[in-house]
């Protein structure tokens, strides 16, 4: 301690009070002169005497905010317009699934999130949940099985996206120098580049890869953090847009999802190495056809008015059974279904985004046969065959054993930012469908969910129908497409407002192709091999909490 400094000190008290000094001196000896402010007035005469540690030199310690201080509670909603210049016979853009109504309004959806997100930087044990529900016309297809797939006869739908609880282990050792976290229940894939909430993409229209993949699980996904710039990702799920048990999912059998992250450049270079694989065929739960109006009667296929007889090829036994397309000829605990994905996102510049998406899927239980005569040989053999009012009587009469499917594609993206208001985007991608299975149409309200269960679904398009517009298309042939996207996400400056917390608005201009001569696109009078198109979009953010 400095004795000259505690001198001046003490003699300032004696001046102020003379009849206080020896007490003041004795108080002052116990506080360190380092933890007086350099302005600190003298305390005023008749004050009490400082207590050690009040006077605190710097800003006051922030107090340690409390577990559901970080809750939100927010969301947005969406609509807007796919104008295809084709302007189709079946008002159906061909290769989408939420813009896949041509030229009329589509109210998207309404999202909203409850959720309590981990604390990236806790280092104890941690923990938070996520709930996550959607209404509108992008439901149809985020449905998973026996959670209210069924509750609303209309294109506007309703259901949870995600519903899950997730706990940060601080469990440090030589392969988690970052601890663990844990997910369990429902959740967003971590496949690919694009996500379900509209106002985290840069387009309103989606890739083949994402309308053609993964979307939704249920299980458990574990997130190792082995290293600063390497996490590995582990988990089972009960399949794809699936839930638990009957009829939750449709077969007996779970699912690996997981893969390994990449965080490098100080966090401007990401690239995410996912799979998820495992059995995703549905069981034939209704190989009669009970409720359609095509079915059996008196054990041979008959039609009702209206319909296309079911021996008629490709409708609707085009992919592998009576009434139901994409029935698997296998064991549908077995046959494995991939979606494999590698997306590099890498932020060059502080206004300029590059992201690559490359995907490969494989189906290896689809129908045509790998042990006697293929399915897809099903049509000459019944010309051969004859009977049944000459439509032949081979279908369904022999086995049939699964070929597979293969498609593969890229996406490679743009994002600019120009200034706070206009951001401007690109998109180019290239999908082979090697065998038509994966791009298909469910325009009916139960399309996608009726063919997931295993029920009939005489509204779905496959490509591989080989009858009226197929007709001259060779069965089981593959497409190869190639799309085009340039758009702007513009965001202008609001008026403060109760809890809208902005605006969003997405026009682009979108050219799809093929390049292998084939007509996948519907136009006024038929097929097409190409489909423009103007879509926009508007998204209104907003936050509760």
């Amino acid at each position: 301690m400095k004795w000259p400094y505690l001198s001046t000190v003490a003699a300032l008290s004696l001046a102020t009070s003379v009849t206080s000094a020896a007490y003041a001196q004795s108080k002052l000896m116990e506080v360190d002169p380092t933890l007086i402010e350099e302005n600190q007035p003298a305390p005023p005469s008749a004050a009490k005497p400082v207590k050690k540690g009040r006077i605190v030199k710097g800003p006051a310690v922030a107090p340690t905010p409390g577990w559901l201080d970080t809750l939100t509670i927010d969301g947005y909603v969406e609509g807007g317009i796919a104008l295809n210049f084709n302007q189709p016979f079946n008002k159906l853009n061909w290769g989408h699934l939420y813009t896949d109504r041509a030229n009329w309004p589509t109210f998207n959806g309404a999202l909203l999130t409850v959720q309590r997100p981990l604390d990236p930087k806790a280092e104890g044990y941690d923990f938070g949940f996520k709930f996550q529900g959607m209404i509108g016309e992008d439901m149809r297809y985020n449905h998973y099985l026996g959670v209210l797939d069924y509750a609303i006869a209309s294109r506007t739908q309703i259901g949870p996206i995600e519903a899950n609880v997730q706990a940060h282990f601080p469990w440090i050792s030589p392969i988690s120098e970052g601890g663990v976290d844990l997910k369990v229940g429902m959740f967003a894939t971590y496949n690919g580049a694009e996500v379900i909430p509209a106002k985290d993409n840069l387009f309103y229209s989606h890739s083949y890869i994402f309308n053609f993949g993964p979307f939704i699980h249920t299980g458990a996904m574990v997130t190792t953090h082995v290293k600063p710039w390497l996490d590995v990702y582990t988990g089972v799920t009960s399949g794809v847009n699936t839930s638990l048990g009957w009829p939750g999912d449709n077969n007996a059998a779970a699912s690996f999802h997981g893969g390994f992250g990449f965080n490098l450049l100080d966090g401007n270079l990401t690239i995410m190495a996912i799979t998820h694989t495992g059995p995703e065929n549905q069981r034939q739960t209704d190989p009669l056809g009970v409720g359609w109006p095509v079915g059996f009667a008196n054990g041979f296929p008959f039609t009702a008015t209206g319909w296309p007889n079911v021996l008629t090829a490709g409708w609707p036994v085009n992919q592998g059974g009576f009434g139901a397309p994409g029935l698997c000829a296998c064991d549908v605990n077995t046959a494995i279904r991939s979606f494999n994905n590698l997306t590099t996102t890498w932020k060059a510049t502080e206004n300029l985004t590059f992201i690559t998406d490359i995907s490969f899927m494989l189906e290896s239980g689809w129908n045509n046969s790998s042990f006697g005569l293929p399915q897809k040989a099903w049509g000459a053999a019944n010309a051969i065959v004859g009977g049944l009012g000459g439509n032949g009587a081979f279908w369904g009469t022999a086995p049939a054993y699964p070929m597979g499917a293969r498609a593969f594609g890229i996406a490679q993206y743009f994002s600019y930012k120009i200034n706070d208001i206009f951001k401007l985007n690109g998109r180019a991608e290239f999908y082979r469908d090697n065998n038509n299975f994966f791009v298909s149409a469910y325009p009916g309200y139960y399309d996608a969910v009726n063919l997931a269960h295993g029920f009939w679904c005489p509204s779905c398009i496959s490509q591989n129908l080989g009858t009226g517009l197929y007709a001259n298309r060779p069965v089981y042939s593959g497409t190869s497409y190639l799309a085009f996207t340039l758009g702007m996400t513009i965001t202008p400056e609001l008026p403060k407002m109760p809890f809208v917390t902005g605006l969003i608005i997405r026009p682009e201009l979108r050219w799809d192709t093929t390049v292998n001569g084939t007509t996948p696109f519907f136009s006024r009078n038929g097929l097409s091999s190409n489909q423009g198109m103007f879509n926009m979009d508007v998204i209104v953010p907003f936050t509760l909490l």
